[in-house]
């Protein structure tokens, strides 16, 4: 009965027999125990942290992330050195069961003395032509951080080689396909045609879709273990790796921060080089969007996130990079470098990433924050805060037309007042602009960016 035919009944019934008042009590009570055990009967979601939607867009994502925040069956293949290997239950692919390879590392097993019986963690994840890499794993251990890399194309890389001078891992170690072998039991390649051409009713062979629930997998994991805090949890990636890290931090919430190197949406807009494999699926080709580009997911990141990213880069084109930040209606900052290089070591070298992750995992001091950049006359003014003192402060422009990836870049010293910047205005040639902050730990963010129609 609606709840206003209840109310109406009630209405009547004040004042008269006092049993068929109280009858009428008791039933009202029975209605609302019944409506309470349907809602309760409802089922939830795996994990708390995860978002709910009932948009169609990222709907395939979303189908996999109540199973991906169980803590998934692993079996490790070596602990006996500083850097560990094992593989751990993926995603199911073409209806069989399927493992993922992964390295693992901390300051325990490093050897490197702490404080800390619990570790916070990080995720890591590889881009296109990539693998799990052991100096990365490397790299977050010797920070203070128990790190997690897994290979999203089905494969494992060879096992770690050590410089015998500095027993640290050899640079470019697992570089190129020859150093891969493919896992009897892997999932799909990293390749276009498991990325896009694969788009139909069934998910179970669609690349983005392993991509991000192996990737939620081996943070469910990492969490379980016993030296790990999983309350201090980050996950960063490069390229495809900033692009699954942008769909990751968007369906798990778990994540105290999130630092996608040049991935980002709008992957079907402009000048990105993966719109002629989208334009190709034809009718297919708004379903593909629908289902994986970022755009259809950021909205729901809730996960402090830095974007990071170069003026010039050819995969994710500025303005592509722009609209996604937009999109992201919780904390967030941009780190943009005029003519950063595009490659896994450029991707994991900037300082920011770490400080960015310190902040939210060990109450490190945040980057600067820049405010909104705006042109006052004769002026461009923008707020900013800062726990550090800033170093320098810069105007950043192009004049140039034709592809984004070809334009030159002038920068132009400004003014570091307190709590203000104040610089020149970019010349009226001038058709795309930012500014950057850098403080004392040389540690650069940068303020959106601005496009000038013409």
């Amino acid at each position: 009965m609606p709840r206003e035919g209840i109310i109406s009944d009630h209405a009547r019934l004040k004042g008269r027999n006092p049993m068929i008042t109280q009858r009428f009590m008791d039933y009202r009570i029975v209605v609302f125990l019944i409506l309470f055990i349907f809602e309760s009967s409802k089922p939830i979601a795996a994990d708390d942290q995860t978002l709910k939607n009932e948009s169609p867009r990222g709907s395939a994502l979303r189908s996999v992330v109540g199973e991906a925040f169980k803590t998934p069956k692993m079996h490790w293949l070596s602990q006996s050195g500083p850097i560990h290997s094992l593989t751990y239950e993926g995603e199911t692919y073409q209806q069989r069961p399927t493992s993922v390879f992964a390295f693992y590392a901390s300051p325990a097993t490093l050897g490197r003395p702490s404080n800390e019986t619990k570790f916070p963690a990080v995720v890591l994840i590889h881009g296109g032509g990539g693998t799990a890499f052991a100096e990365w794993v490397w790299l977050w251990a010797e920070r203070g951080y128990a790190a997690i890399a897994m290979d999203l194309s089905g494969s494992r890389p060879i096992d770690p080689i050590f410089d015998p001078a500095t027993g640290k891992p050899v640079p470019g170690q697992a570089n190129g396909p020859k150093t891969r072998s493919r896992l009897p039991d892997g999932g799909p390649n990293h390749g276009p045609a498991e990325k896009f051409d694969c788009i139909d009713d069934d998910v179970s062979d669609d690349w983005p879709v392993h991509a991000a629930s192996n990737v939620i997998r081996a943070h469910s994991l990492i969490r379980s273990f016993d030296d790990v805090d999983a309350d201090r949890t980050a996950v960063t990636g490069i390229s495809w790796g900033g692009y699954t890290t942008c769909l990751v931090a968007s369906l798990d919430h778990r994540f105290q921060a999130a630092v996608p190197v040049y991935g980002c949406g709008f992957l079907y807009e402009g000048e990105s080089v993966q719109k002629p494999a989208i334009d190709r699926l034809g009718d297919r080709r708004q379903r593909w969007i629908d289902a994986y580009d970022p755009s259809a997911v950021l909205p729901d990141c809730r996960v402090p996130i830095l974007f990071v990213n170069g003026t010039n880069d050819v995969h994710y084109p500025l303005d592509s990079y722009q609209k996604s930040y937009d999109l992201v209606p919780g904390k967030k900052q941009m780190r943009i470098e005029v003519n950063m290089g595009h490659s896994h070591p450029a991707g994991w070298a900037p300082n920011e990433i770490g400080l960015f992750i310190d902040s939210h995992c060990r109450q490190g001091k945040a980057l600067p924050k820049a405010g909104d950049p705006k042109i006052e006359g004769d002026k461009v003014v923008m707020s900013y805060q800062s726990d550090v003192p800033l170093k320098s402060a810069q105007l950043h422009f192009t004049s140039d037309n034709g592809l984004r990836s070809k334009r030159s870049w002038r920068s132009v010293p400004a003014e570091i007042h307190s709590e203000t910047i104040i610089a020149s205005p970019p010349p009226e040639s001038a058709n795309t602009w930012f500014l950057t902050l850098t403080d004392e730990r040389d540690a650069m963010t940068s303020s959106s960016v601005r496009f000038v129609d013409r």
